[in-house]
């Protein structure tokens, strides 16, 4: 479904003043808040996303010009900055991995961090630990996704038992602490009267059984430290903060269920370009001359350089639109603009003939000759 217009939605004319578009959004905030009784979450979004663009002057100039596809989202849904809040995960089941992006509910990952089922009550073994690292990307790699090769060191299933403690050619025996119950109850006397509490047996690990013989390797843990090279699949598109979550890729424990890997992003600035949502964002220089006869100039974008025109008049700050030299985008195919803003050069130091020719033309100008 296609966005509708920004000064649609705040219900104001395209030449509002900055205060005109902040009372209009005022009023809707209050109107469809979401904790009001009465609100509506999505057109409470759908208002601060309009307000978020045309508050700011360089977004408000960009979306006058280009529409959505300025200010980081083409319409139809296929645009805008996946990262923002309430966005809530980005499956690849394929990959093996989920996205976790800072906008969406936490619940679920701080609870397996520290342990927690959704029940807090676990009656079989434990689950291994998460891990979590970060890996450092070029905004290239970003924008156009790489594969990481990754050195970590954690428990890993023991080679020489397969994970089960027992030396090979000993067996498993029934734990003798919880009687392969796999976990310990006792009873707790509080104010409310007596109250039992399970817990993972100590002996077992809450599987229930132990080794006839330990294992010679790890002692009967079924785990042993080691390095381990991991490869991660970085999708074109990512960005700065996003985390990647590997599901039973973290530490492993004996018996029981590996704990996730989560991989942390972080993208290095670029020299050149900043990054809006989908839009790649960069500045070219042009003399004063070049601006006011018009030019073609070599641009420079993550696809390679690309000639541009500018039209003759040229202002200093009109933006150009470079269409799919953008960052693309991760739920489907497409990708944004790179836009190019030109800065006309006004020279600071001039001989005496330059001086002599532009006093001649203002003075040429004056006269009414170019009108």
């Amino acid at each position: 479904m296609s966005k509708r217009d920004y000064y649609e939605v705040l219900g104001v004319k395209k030449d509002a003043s900055a205060d005109e578009i902040k009372k209009a959004f005022r009023k809707l905030a209050v109107k469809h808040h979401p904790d009001k009784e009465g609100g509506d979450e999505a057109k409470f979004k759908e208002a601060s996303e309009a307000y978020e663009v045309l508050k700011d002057q360089q977004k408000r100039q960009r979306y006058d010009q280009f529409g959505h596809a300025g200010v980081g989202g083409a319409s139809g849904g296929g645009g805008g900055n996946p990262f923002g809040g309430g966005f809530e995960g980005f499956g690849n089941q394929a990959g093996g991995f989920e996205f976790n992006f800072g906008g969406g509910d936490f619940g679920d990952i701080f609870g397996q961090f520290f342990g927690g089922g959704a029940g807090g009550r676990q009656s079989g073994p434990t689950r291994g630990r998460d891990v979590e690292t970060t890996v450092n990307l070029t905004f290239e790699d970003a924008v156009f996704g790489v594969e990481k090769d990754l050195k970590l060191t954690f428990d890993a299933e023991c080679e020489h038992c397969h994970g089960d403690g027992a030396e090979p050619g000993h067996s498993l025996e029934t734990c003798e602490t919880c009687k392969g119950a796999g976990q310990t109850v006792r009873v707790v006397n509080t104010m409310f009267g007596a109250i039992q509490q399970a817990a993972v047996c100590p002996t077992c690990r809450g599987k229930g059984k132990v080794p006839e013989k330990a294992c010679s390797v790890c002692k009967g843990d079924g785990v042993t430290s080691k390095e381990q090279s991991i490869k991660v699949k970085i999708p074109a598109g990512i960005d700065d903060g996003a985390t990647l979550r590997l599901r039973e890729r973290g530490e492993a424990i004996g018996g029981g269920e590996r704990g996730d890997l989560y991989v942390n992003i972080r993208v290095k600035a670029h020299k050149k370009f900043t990054r809006e949502g989908d839009l790649i964002l960069s500045e070219e220089h042009v003399s004063m001359i070049d601006a006011a006869l018009g030019t073609e100039i070599d641009v420079e974008t993550v696809d390679g350089t690309v000639t541009m025109k500018v039209p003759a008049g040229t202002q200093s700050g009109t933006d150009f639109k470079l269409s799919n030299h953008g960052v693309p985008h991760l739920r489907n195919d497409t990708r944004g603009a790179h836009i190019v803003q030109i800065i006309v050069d006004t020279p600071t130091k001039l001989s005496k003939k330059q001086k002599e020719l532009l006093e001649q033309f203002d003075t040429s100008k004056k006269r009414g000759i170019f009108s």
